[in-house]
């Protein structure tokens, strides 16, 4: 199966790149986040506040197998802790092509510093956390990632562009647009 799966760090785009993605790819986006929302029928937030952090990581490996029994070629975007469970490897290599968006945590920050929506970031020192987290999980995102591509400094098209040729030399797509002149 070839899909595009978009693991990192909070903040580094995999929601907005996966949206780009799918309408240049011609692909349905799925979002972990979005799923377990959804199956859940609660948010995040209150899974992490109701059943704590360690059921909602239970929660993503079985959307994980839940996406496996799709033919559909999609992109998936992960939330930010999802590879951080081995388990979690196995599963995403099985799905297809994991990119990992790699970002530095100064620029998580600039990009996250009003977001009151994420739990992990709701603490004294923010920018602490996130280098911290970041310093554990770069390691981990690496390990699972078959193609690690840098988001700093490069606005979104910048960051289209290359991805499209990084997943074209993967062999993950052919030609930047799937089946843009067959009509398929």
């Amino acid at each position: 199966m070839s899909n595009v799966i978009l693991i990192g760090f909070m903040g580094c785009g995999k929601s907005t790149v996966g949206i780009r993605l799918s309408y240049k790819l011609r692909r349905v986006v799925e979002d972990t986040d979005k799923l377990i929302e959804k199956k859940a029928d609660v948010l995040i937030k209150e899974i992490f506040a109701t059943k704590g952090e360690s059921a909602f990581r239970e929660m993503e490996t079985e959307i994980l197998k839940d996406l496996q029994l799709s033919k559909e070629e999609k992109i998936i975007s992960t939330g930010g802790g999802l590879p951080m469970r081995k388990e979690n490897h196995t599963l995403l290599k099985k799905l297809g092509t994991v990119v990992y968006l790699r970002i530095s945590p100064e620029n998580v920050w600039e990009r996250l510093k009003n977001d009151t929506t994420r739990p992990l970031l709701q603490c004294e020192d923010p920018l602490s956390k996130i280098k911290e987290l970041l310093a554990m999980r770069a390691p981990v995102y690496e390990e699972a990632a078959d193609i690690i591509f840098d988001v700093d400094g490069k606005d979104m098209e910048e960051v289209l562009s290359g991805l499209l040729i990084k997943l074209e030399e993967s062999g993950c797509i052919t030609g930047g647009k799937e089946d843009e002149n067959t009509g398929n």
